[in-house]
């Protein structure tokens, strides 16, 4: 065979260059979620992340009202993968009986979340490192060898968030942990594994990257050389701490006011450690901006740094938990920095968790209106599209909880509540399951809840004039703004897909039913057209 010249041998290095060059070009955007566990935005909850606030804030943009559709971990978690309503996911609490991870969920919403999208439909390759859902790895969900549909590369905390001696799957296999700090700690440990995904992923395929760590979730422990950090830090001490919630639901009203010295200085303990926790979520995600850029990569990946759900400590003398419907629970940060995001932007459009869904397969050049997804693409907010039009209103939704027996703890309120104090202050019950329809618009900034309980009780807040949302304004705002929401909440709890995303039209014929707001399906439909 004659040996190539040498004219030819270059141009065959220039095309295959060339075409290297292109095909990198050409991929399509990389996506990195984190996801942080409990960690609130309106207490405080950004103040310990300088490094994320600095490197994905700063350089892209920050969501300043941004709702959960349920705060509590799985129902919300649910919402995020498949970007759908919980009355649409059907994952009500956080356990199995409430459908988190159970068979159900994993035969009817698994296979369709976003992942399993990107993974079977747009060529991405697909990472998990971190707390799932709080019952999967549970040997009635599958056990650790269930590996969720679309996730190439799998590394999912078994239950519920642990900082030492916890156990993974390890793409299908069970990987136990001690209390080593060095090997075991779970947020370090999510930081390197997913530095050595960065190394070792076929570079010629687009990449997804959700990363959920513990923090600041209980049992709220530190790294060790966080240990003494922020030691003369106190939850803040707003207008709405330690007082009593006198017009508001009989769960709120039954808390303890003021607060016992013992549940202050408990709550003050748990808000220290909670910062405390989330200085080495910081840590991780410098680790992961800085690996990105190592890779040639960061200049190809949109970021996403938010939450679950909000949290409180001490506000209606309630001292911790989330599952309330007030600001502090149901809001949460969101971050974002990627290709064509302005730096240092702020965005104050109404967005729920349920977006981020539709907005990731949006990125990969999904057709989303394939998904029936309840939430919207943020990308025209990201990209600032003149002219937008946005929703002006989203749901809410909480099933509570409680034990069929009284609570040790608080025998006096009997059967039904969950969560008590020692000093007989619950945070949950059976009956504090609601619904609410959060409104801004213009100059508008309201709230509006329907408790599921004998009284159908109802709490509207005013936040312009109110922001700690002292006053439930109930019984004196105007009574066609009163029907107005209420009928929208109706129509959002029976919302599906894209009848989620426009403001209803309000019939002035309606005339509300308690039994609409908390039961769907046909019978529901019929009842209303009846009113109607």
């Amino acid at each position: 065979m004659a040996a190539l010249s040498p004219a030819y041998t270059a141009l065959t290095l220039l095309l295959l260059y060339v075409a290297a060059f292109t095909l990198v070009s050409s991929k399509k955007p990389n996506v990195v979620l984190i996801l942080t566990d409990d960690q609130d935005v309106l207490l405080g909850g950004m103040t310990p992340l300088k490094k994320t606030r600095k490197l994905v804030g700063d350089l892209g943009i920050t969501f300043t009202n941004v709702y959960v559709a349920s705060p509590l971990c799985c129902p919300s978690r649910s919402s995020i993968l498949t970007g759908k309503y919980p009355h649409n996911h059907r994952v009500f609490n956080n356990t199995l009986e409430g459908n988190c991870s159970s068979i159900a969920w994993q035969k009817t919403q698994e296979p369709n979340t976003f992942p399993a999208i990107l993974h079977n439909h747009c060529g991405y390759r697909t990472f998990f490192a971190g707390k799932y859902l709080n019952e999967y790895g549970s040997k009635s969900a599958g056990g650790v060898e269930h590996v969720p549909p679309g996730w190439d590369y799998w590394h999912a905390l078994v239950q519920n968030s642990k900082y030492y001696n916890y156990s993974l799957s390890v793409n299908g296999k069970l990987q136990h942990h001690g209390q080593n700090y060095s090997q075991d700690y779970l947020t370090d440990l999510l930081s390197n594994i997913s530095l050595d995904f960065l190394d070792s992923r076929p570079k010629y395929a687009p990449f997804f990257m959700m990363i959920s760590t513990p923090a600041p979730h209980s049992p709220w422990t530190p790294a060790p050389q966080y240990e003494k950090s922020f030691l003369n830090v106190k939850a803040p001490r707003n207008t709405n701490f330690n007082i009593h919630g006198k017009d508001k639901h009989w769960l709120i009203r039954q808390a303890k006011t003021p607060m016992a010295n013992s549940s202050i200085n408990f709550l003050d303990n748990a808000f220290r450690k909670r910062w405390q926790t989330l200085l080495s979520v910081d840590d991780l995600v410098e680790k992961v901006v800085k690996k990105l850029d190592a890779v040639k990569e960061l200049d190809n990946t949109y970021i996403f740094f938010t939450s679950d759900n909000g949290y409180h400590t001490g506000q209606f003398s309630l001292p911790i938990d989330k599952r309330q419907l007030y600001e502090f629970d149901i809001k949460v940060p969101l971050l974002v920095r990627g290709p064509g995001i302005k730096s240092n932007t702020s965005n104050k459009m109404l967005v729920a968790n349920i977006d981020l869904a539709p907005t990731i397969l949006d990125i990969a050049g999904y057709d989303i209106n394939k998904t029936r997804m309840d939430g919207m693409s943020l990308m025209p907010l990201l990209n600032k599209v003149a002219n937008v039009t946005w929703r002006t209103d989203l749901l809410v939704e909480y099933q509570g909880e409680g034990q069929n027996k009284s609570d040790p703890t608080c025998p006096l309120l009997g059967p039904g509540v969950t969560d008590c104090f020692p000093d007989c202050v619950c945070e949950d019950a059976y009956n504090n399951t609601y619904a609410c329809v959060r409104t801004i618009a213009g100059s508008t900034d309201l709230q509006y809840c329907e408790f599921d309980d004998s009284e159908v009780f109802v709490e509207v807040y005013n936040l312009t004039s109110d922001p700690h949302q002292i006053k439930n304004i109930a019984k004196s705002i105007d009574q066609e703004i009163l029907e107005k929401m209420n009928h929208r909440l109706m129509m959002l709890q029976s919302c599906s897909g894209s009848t989620c995303h426009t403001p209803g039209v309000y019939d002035p014929r309606y005339r509300f039913d308690p039994r609409l707001m908390f039961h769907h399906g046909p019978t529901a439909t019929k009842l209303f057209h009846k009113i109607v």
